[in-house]
């Protein structure tokens, strides 16, 4: 019998239509093109305006504590990307192991083909962490990411969904970490509403008024009033407050946050990304305390200005994901792992844990003495532990009225003058030192001979 389903006719083949070319806009390198003023141009018609840069200057070439511009001025590098460089700018056994890698291969993804580099950084990293039980890590690629992990892990291990975080404290931009940071502008403004189940706590500060006995009865408050403790996973906390001005927990209430996560089965997470790798003069600053954290979160100075970021843990808290749930494509890239593990090895091999501590003697004195003379009644406060220091900017000491305007200035003038300095605190009126932990005597007091020509400058300008 004929089939009555009509068969349409076999059909030739079409041509596949010739790509119509398109204009691509090429952009000049020439060297007139390659002034400050004119990437800057090109970086404004080209960059959302969120991306904020401090400087507005364009990096040529750097080494160890030193950076030149397009231009070819050189600047001396008292920001060390943010504290990414303890090792400094293009330390050689860093470059060295990286050029190593990628001699190998540059990317597999560790959840497809693992390898070693990953592994034999997650096994120094266990033993460079405080504690003595059994640990395990998990890496990443940023500190954000890193902190979304130690939450997502503290979660899962509890089976419970709240954290608890401090004013002033910082953890990151993405939406949960942004929930936890403990400053609005200009990381938290119009972008809300954030995830529930995070809870702030007041941190203890001089400046405010708030005493350790204060910091714990709020956090004792929130206890009572909105953060049910037994549905609280974690408490994060920085060891050492990064954007929020570079203040210390003290000792006491660091311990006594040890005291109350285990009276109420919480666990405690250091939040180590900026205070890592040598900075305070140990490698993690949670470790003047005395403490031991149940989690680290780490990233910046880890791998010597190679993107990479982890999560250092108590093995069982650890294992509490399930295969699968812990990872990410670029995790541990195998060239940034190659290059922690050599950071790392030039941290404990050039001393760099004793140096930060000298360092930090030497930046105190010099910033009391430079302060007294040049801006009397003006420096409000040198904190810090090693060489993570600040120094606070007032108006005057009757009122201690913060003063981000003389900041802002001192530090477009230390520009000028060839030193990159970058600010913090809640009100913008702190200085932080983050300058690479291998820079020399001799460019740490050329650098500070320019901040005091600088501090001079803007304490002029502001009278004027």
């Amino acid at each position: 019998m004929a089939s009555t389903v009509k068969t349409p006719a076999a059909k030739k083949p079409r041509k596949p239509r010739a790509a119509k070319a398109r204009k691509i806009a090429v952009v000049s390198t020439t060297p007139a093109e390659q002034s400050n003023a004119a990437l800057l141009a090109r970086r404004e018609a080209a960059v959302p305006r969120g991306v904020a840069s401090a400087a507005p200057v364009f990096a040529e070439r750097a080494e160890n504590a030193e950076l030149w511009d397009v231009e070819g001025k050189r600047y001396i590098d008292f920001a060390g990307g943010i504290a990414v460089l303890n090792t400094g700018h293009r330390h050689p056994s860093v470059v060295a192991a990286a050029k190593a890698q990628e001699d190998k291969y540059t990317h597999t993804s560790f959840q497809v083909v693992p390898y070693e580099p990953y592994v034999a950084l997650a096994e120094k990293l266990n033993a460079l962490a405080p504690g003595d039980h059994a640990k395990k890590s998990l890496l990443v690629t940023t500190g954000a990411e890193a902190v979304e992990n130690a939450v997502k892990i503290a979660r899962a291990a509890t089976g419970r969904p709240g954290v608890i975080a401090f004013t002033g404290g910082y953890h990151g931009r993405t939406l949960l970490t942004l929930g936890m940071t403990g400053k609005i502008s200009p990381y938290k403004k119009d972008v809300g509403p954030f995830p529930s189940d995070i809870f702030r706590a007041p941190f203890p500060s001089v400046r405010d008024g708030v005493t350790v006995e204060d910091a714990l009865t709020g956090l004792q408050n929130l206890f009572l009033t909105d953060a049910q403790p037994d549905r609280v996973a974690a408490i994060i906390i920085e060891p050492v407050l990064g954007e929020g001005g570079y203040t210390p927990v003290p000792f006491e209430m660091m311990q006594a946050l040890r005291q109350i996560c285990d009276e109420h089965g919480i666990l405690l997470i250091a939040d180590e990304i900026q205070a890592g790798f040598g900075r305070t003069g140990t490698w993690f600053a949670i470790e003047h305390s005395g403490v031991v954290p149940d989690l680290i979160t780490v990233a910046k100075s880890m791998a010597g200005g190679y993107p990479i970021a982890g999560v250092i843990g108590r093995a069982d808290i650890m294992d509490a994901m399930a295969p699968g749930g812990l990872g990410g494509t670029y995790g541990g890239n195998p060239v940034a792992c190659a290059a922690a593990l050599a950071a790392i090895e030039a941290i404990e091999s050039e001393g760099l844990l004793a140096r930060s501590l000298e360092m930090g003697e030497t930046f105190r004195a010099r910033f009391a003495e430079i302060g007294a003379r040049v801006a009397p009644y003006r420096m409000w406060d040198i904190r810090g532990l090693g060489a993570m220091l600040a120094v606070e900017f007032v108006t005057d000491f009757d009122t201690a009225t913060p003063d981000a305007a003389l900041v802002k200035s001192i530090c477009a003038h230390a520009l000028k003058r060839g030193l990159i300095l970058l600010a913090c605190g809640m009100h913008g009126n702190a200085l932080r030192i983050m300058v690479p932990l291998t820079a020399s005597d001799e460019i740490i007091a050329e650098g500070m001979a320019i901040f005091e020509a600088a501090l001079a400058d803007a304490v002029a300008e502001q009278a004027a």
